[in-house]
């Protein structure tokens, strides 16, 4: 190693330069967080979320109301066959409900909460642009 060679600590901004651990805020965190099994429900139905497709299909909900499989196909690009499956995981998870008329399937979403994640992800969205923009 080259003695005469200056040394610079990186610190990180993500993390404490001087670990101290303020136990009982950490005890009152704990007792507040939500348990185990709600977190992996949580973080399915985010799954679900991720994906450009099923958002697409919750948009058109969103906008369209009730919808048959046929008119979210065709409203949001996807096969039929795609928008089935990503329906069916949908209905499986809750987020959109199914009612039957003869031969024909028509979606709707499950609750008034779905349009409130989706509206509270989009105005967080925009929020950041804002910040960027003002920058």
């Amino acid at each position: 190693m080259n003695s005469g060679a200056n040394v610079t600590a990186i610190v990180s901004t993500d993390s404490c330069s001087l670990p101290v651990v303020d136990a009982a805020r950490v005890e009152s965190v704990r007792r507040a967080m939500p348990g185990q099994e709600m977190v992996e429900d949580l973080a399915q139905i985010f799954g679900l979320l991720a994906d450009p497709g099923r958002l697409r299909l919750i948009a058109a909900l969103l906008e369209g109301g009730e919808m048959c499989v046929c008119d979210l196909a065709a409203a949001t690009g996807h096969s039929m066959s795609a928008a089935s499956h990503a329906l069916r995981l949908l209905r499986v998870h809750n987020v959109v409900k199914v009612r039957r008329a003869g031969r024909m399937a028509y979606y709707r979403l499950a609750d008034s909460h779905v349009r409130l994640l989706f509206d509270l992800a989009i105005t967080h969205m925009r929020h950041g642009e804002q910040d960027r923009d003002d920058e």
